[in-house]
């Protein structure tokens, strides 16, 4: 298991605990042997509106990070991973996204298949590389809006 593992799993413990979790951001980086950016970066991989999560941030003296658990249904979850996306969206990132909305019940496992399928590099080849990121994007989010 990796570092960010770890932090994950750690923040996991403590929202198994509370229903909202509270710690500082030195305070954990400290806890698991690592810089603050790491914990950063964790929490916004994994612990984002898109996984089901709400993160509030204070930075400086007496800062925190607050984190809880949201029950978000099925078209808000769809419509957030839509607004995440962007102009461009590497293979890699929408298959997490994919992911996470199938393993949250957005999605059927049947249309990440499909999704998939669509935005891969098979189907982009005739695309010019330069550009495939930015056709993904565009056919991932209107699948999105569409399913």
């Amino acid at each position: 298991m990796g570092l960010c593992d770890d932090i994950a799993c750690l923040i996991d413990e403590l929202l198994r605990s509370e229903d909202v979790a509270e710690f500082g951001r030195a305070e954990l980086a400290g806890r698991v042997g690592c810089v603050p950016s790491q914990i950063n970066y964790v929490i916004a991989t994994r612990f984002s509106p898109e996984r089901g999560f709400a993160v509030e941030s204070r930075r400086g003296g007496g800062g925190y990070i607050r984190i809880r658990r949201v029950a978000v249904d099925a078209g808000t979850l769809v419509m957030h991973t839509v607004n995440a996306v962007g102009d461009e969206i590497d293979l890699r990132s929408c298959a997490a996204l994919t992911a996470n909305l199938r393993q949250s019940g957005a999605i059927p496992e049947g249309a990440e298949r499909l999704i998939l399928a669509a935005i891969g590099n098979n189907a982009l080849r005739e695309v010019p590389p330069e550009t495939r990121d930015t056709v993904r994007a565009a056919i991932f989010k209107q699948i999105l809006i569409n399913v």
